[in-house]
């Protein structure tokens, strides 16, 4: 799994209890942010128990199943599963340590680390709250700064601090009566306001949201409730990159076996710009800017069932056309095949969709959180166009594009918004028709 990969859903026992199991054989399926996974299994043996259900979340590192390899059948057949701690106590050493490891599993599943709300907990943050008798809708009510506003060990223990000095001043000053308007007000603010009803006839058809559409659904809600979207529009003359594609792509099809479409050259000016301007290639975390090393494209795809995936092309900045060209050729295809990784969706930087594609001029879109950019291009049009010379302005036929560029206004103000988009049209409209690939 990624770095980045915290948790996944299982979707599927490939086996069931009292199966044997190869080594790398598949025991489970898995989702992971929109990606499906086989699970293989690290020992040969006898599948024994399945510590997790279908649609079952489970964080990375957890134990998920116990598998009884031939070493160990002679002791976990001598230990009955419901035996006490008396006859458990009597028993080998190593019959010990087998046992308190799949009960130590168990305990971890019968304890939830997940508020009423479905809120993540870590087991650490957890004991802390448990120790220091901080209560469920205390620990909710909490403001996390992790990701996806998830409490931290830091978010915790500020807490704390801020609740003991609260104590103090409570214990050395009288309580000030509360004022009924602000209770009200206060109550106003936490309640979520009610949805909206949808009512719908018996002619109508219900169709369930896919598990990547649920996901899909809550990251563009998260996003928009996240960030504050702004957009700047501004047009491309690519005539130069229309010609230039034309008389080349046959010539490097036949030498490189891949077809040269229009993204990585846009992906390749993208990369370039971010280079020039770095506090694009940021995010955020609480009150604290996090410079990003590494310049990771994401590149949205849509998928053939209408739900939308966003690969990485990694460190994109240190590939040449060719390479920027395979990589996105490799991507696109295996997105359309399903055969992603958990891997090649992780660590973007930031994000290029094509809205082109369906023929739109220009669209807003949502921002791909963590990132605080998203390039929208829009399709490419044969329109007249004032034509500047030295010896006097022309009308004459152009390949124009529309980009729009949606970033964060919390740490993204207007100038370098723009100025961004603006080195992005620059690097296209002043493509070499000369250029060598």
């Amino acid at each position: 799994m990624g770095e980045s990969v915290a948790e996944a859903t299982i979707t599927s026992w490939l086996k069931d209890v009292g199966d044997t199991i190869e080594l790398d054989e598949a025991i489970l399926e898995i989702a992971t942010d929109k990606v499906d996974s086989e699970v293989p299994s690290e020992v040969d043996g006898v599948l024994v128990e399945k510590l997790f259900n279908v649609d079952d979340v489970v964080q990375v590192g957890q134990t998920i199943a116990v598998i009884e390899t031939e070493g160990d059948q002679s002791v976990t057949e001598s230990i009955p599963q419901e035996q006490d701690v008396a006859e458990v106590n009597e028993a080998t050493p190593e019959v010990v340590r087998v046992a308190e490891t799949v009960q130590s599993a168990k305990e971890s599943v019968i304890e939830p680390i997940v508020s009423n709300g479905n809120r993540f907990y870590s087991p650490l943050v957890r004991n802390i709250a448990k120790q220091e008798g901080i209560t469920q809708s205390e620990l909710d009510a909490l403001l996390g700064t992790g990701k996806e506003g998830r409490v931290t060990k830091n978010d915790i223990l500020a807490y704390l601090g801020d609740r003991g000095s609260v104590d103090q001043e409570v214990a050395e000053k009288p309580q000030q009566p509360i004022v009924e308007e602000e209770k009200i007000v206060q109550n106003q603010i936490i309640q979520p306001s009610p949805k909206v009803p949808v009512i719908s006839s018996g002619e109508d058809e219900i169709i369930e949201m896919t598990r990547m559409g649920k996901l899909v659904a809550k990251h563009m809600v998260d996003s928009v409730q996240t960030s504050a979207h702004v957009q700047s529009f501004i047009e491309a003359d690519v005539t130069k990159i229309w010609n230039w594609r034309n008389k080349v792509k046959n010539e490097f099809e036949k030498r490189e076996g891949e077809k040269l479409t229009f993204t990585p050259i846009f992906m390749e000016a993208v990369a370039k710009a971010l280079r020039d301007f770095p506090m694009m290639n940021i995010s955020v975390d609480g009150d604290k800017i996090i410079k990003k090393k590494n310049i990771n494209l994401g590149m949205a795809a849509a998928l053939a069932d209408g739900n939308l995936i966003v690969p990485v092309i990694k460190n994109a900045d240190q590939l040449n056309l060719v390479g920027m060209t395979k990589q996105v050729n490799n991507l696109a295809n295996r997105a359309r095949n399903n055969q992603l990784k958990p891997d090649d969706i992780q660590d973007g930087t930031y994000t290029v969709t094509n809205v082109g594609t369906f023929g739109s001029i220009m669209g807003t879109p949502i921002i791909n959180q963590p990132q605080v950019g998203i390039l929208a291009l829009g399709a490419i049009r044969k329109v007249p166009a004032v034509i500047e010379t030295t010896e006097g302005d022309f009308i004459g036929i152009r390949y124009k594009m529309f980009m729009s560029h949606s970033y964060d206004h919390r740490v993204v103000n207007g100038a370098l918004g723009g100025q961004f988009v603006k080195q992005v049209k620059d690097y296209l409209e002043g493509w070499d028709s000369n250029r060598e690939i």
